[in-house]
């Protein structure tokens, strides 16, 4: 998946999924080429960097398009059910999901994965490597963490 490290913030978390920050229209092609079946898009229509005809690309790819448009300065419950109910419906399928820098993702993605079992340090270690969560999206993960019985996000020393 070499062809596809120019997009912003991109980390392949697995065989299965890969996150990214915005596509250009020319990455598409590109992502089917690597292999991928699904694109999940976070960002708002009006995001910077939107591409107002993105899932024709990606549907003309022969790939399957989500979007959930996910206000980065209020993310809720529901946009974050609506992803993992759709990420676990894609089985065996490839998917790659972005956002416009991949924060909102690195966080969906972050507590999704341990929602499945994947080690505390394992899920947090490719989060914080994509960012270090400002106080809105550490309050709505450190919600989402209390409902699965998880300890607090912590805040870096540094911060």
């Amino acid at each position: 998946m070499e062809n596809l490290k120019h997009i912003e913030n991109y980390l392949e978390i697995s065989d299965q999924l890969a996150t990214g920050g915005m596509p250009r229209p020319e990455d598409f092609p590109l992502i089917r080429q690597a292999g991928f079946e699904v694109v999940i898009n976070l960002a708002l229509p009006t995001s910077d960097g939107a591409i107002a005809n993105e899932g024709e690309l990606v549907t003309s790819q022969e790939m399957t398009y989500v979007h959930i448009p996910v206000k980065f300065d209020a993310p809720k419950d529901q946009d974050f059910e609506q992803f993992t109910r759709f990420l676990e419906s894609c089985g065996g399928q490839k998917v790659f999901v972005h956002c416009v820098v991949n924060c909102r993702v690195a966080a969906f993605v972050f507590l999704h994965r341990l929602r499945m079992g994947t080690d505390r340090s394992i899920a947090e270690k490719s989060l914080r490597q994509i960012w270090e969560p400002n106080e809105v999206w550490r309050n709505f993960i450190n919600q989402q963490l209390a409902k699965i019985g998880q300890a607090k996000l912590d805040v870096p020393a540094s911060a």
